[in-house]
């Protein structure tokens, strides 16, 4: 069986992440998966290639040339043809854009859409309008939570037997914990006995940071060893910056920029932030209960159904400053709890989001759609 996925790549962040341990795993089960990824001429993302490459997946690139590029339908479609794929399985806007006519012109392989989030444009009269146009080409569709399944139902009309969900599944890396924690803290230049709550995400809208770092701002004096560490870039930098100044808070932040390895940063962390505003899922709540991590964060989306509020972590509202340094201030003052819902969450981790459970229920599919 052949598969080819097409996504649309500017780095490597949940989605890209998520596709490189499931192309991984499908190869390993003897699916022939790889990569067909739509990249900006200025951006050839060497780095998704890469690490595509190390883990033996094939990635090759397409151009696209902004948002109205008619000639990547054609440019598709040739690729396509060389490869003449069994399924074509598409994600994110840009790839089901162009990938899933140029696959439907072709006839012949099966088309699948992955939905990776419940954006609010996708609620815009046009785009469901186009989704709906591209849900009629397409065989079957995968949400990666309850919450994108059900928004693809009641916005894009999509019948309820044409979707279904797979989780992101994840495998945390095996060693010594407490080894990688030192090693990370003393890289970070941070001292062993301080408290760390940490973020690792793009600095963008959706990730609700201001919140986070106000709601820390409101506990800071009251856990003066407490520090609050970013991970990650965007187009909000600037703005987080002014936000810490004008909070005071400047040695008690830190923004470490885009971190390759940011799994691997999170063996740092005391307690795991999400003050997202919406999230389709959220591989890094993941890579946290990998990490034994209590998580913090918005009762929003996808987010409920991976943190269990009280047992895993402490959910508030989206946007609930108050709700937030509330939960962010019962776990810093007790090292017990904090132990307790993080070894809740990697237990829940394991039984709910493995890797070979979302491998299994993949192929599953792929199987079950090319025997009609």
């Amino acid at each position: 069986m052949r598969v080819v996925h097409v996504i649309k790549v500017k780095g490597v962040a949940g989605a890209e992440n998520h596709l490189l341990i499931l192309l991984e795993g499908l190869r390993q089960r003897g699916v022939e998966a790889e990569f067909l990824l739509l990249v900006e001429p200025s951006l050839p993302v060497d780095e998704m290639v890469q690490a595509a490459e190390a883990r033996g997946i094939p990635a090759s690139r397409v151009q696209i040339h902004g948002n109205a590029d008619l000639g990547l339908y054609r440019r598709l479609w040739v690729e396509l043809r060389a490869r003449q794929p069994d399924i074509v399985h598409t994600h994110l806007l840009h790839a089901d854009l162009f990938a899933i006519p140029s696959a439907w012109l072709m006839r012949r392989p099966v088309i699948i859409s992955s939905r990776h989030n419940d954006d609010a444009f996708r609620l815009k009269s046009y785009q469901r309008a186009l989704n709906r146009w591209l849900w009629r080409m397409s065989d079957a569709g995968i949400a990666i939570s309850e919450a994108v399944r059900r928004f693809s139902i009641d916005v894009e009309d999509v019948p309820q037997d044409r979707i279904q969900t797979i989780y992101y599944g994840y495998s945390p890396e095996t060693g010594d914990p407490a080894a990688l924690r030192r090693d990370v803290r003393q890289e970070l230049g941070i001292p062993p006995e301080q408290i760390v709550i940490g973020m690792v995400c793009r600095l963008i809208e959706q990730k609700g940071i201001p919140h986070g770092i106000r709601a820390f701002g409101r506990i800071a004096e009251q856990f003066p060893d407490a520090r609050l560490v970013i991970a990650g870039e965007g187009n909000m930098r600037q703005s987080l910056e002014a936000e810490v100044r004008a909070l005071n808070l400047q040695d008690r932040v830190t923004f470490l920029g885009w971190r390759a390895d940011g799994a691997r940063v999170m063996a740092a962390y005391d307690i795991f932030l999400m003050p997202s505003l919406w999230e389709g899922f959220g591989l890094v709540m993941l890579e946290a209960m990998g990490h034994s991590l209590p998580i913090v964060g918005s009762a929003v989306s996808a987010i409920p159904e991976v943190v269990v509020s009280g047992e895993t972590g402490l959910l508030v509202p989206p946007g609930d400053e108050d709700g937030l340094a509330e939960s962010l201030a019962l776990l810093l003052a007790d090292a017990p709890l904090r132990r307790h819902m993080g070894l809740l969450g990697q237990e829940r981790l394991e039984t709910h989001f493995s890797v070979d459970k979302m491998i299994d229920e993949t192929v599953t599919l792929y199987e079950r759609l090319m025997k009609k």
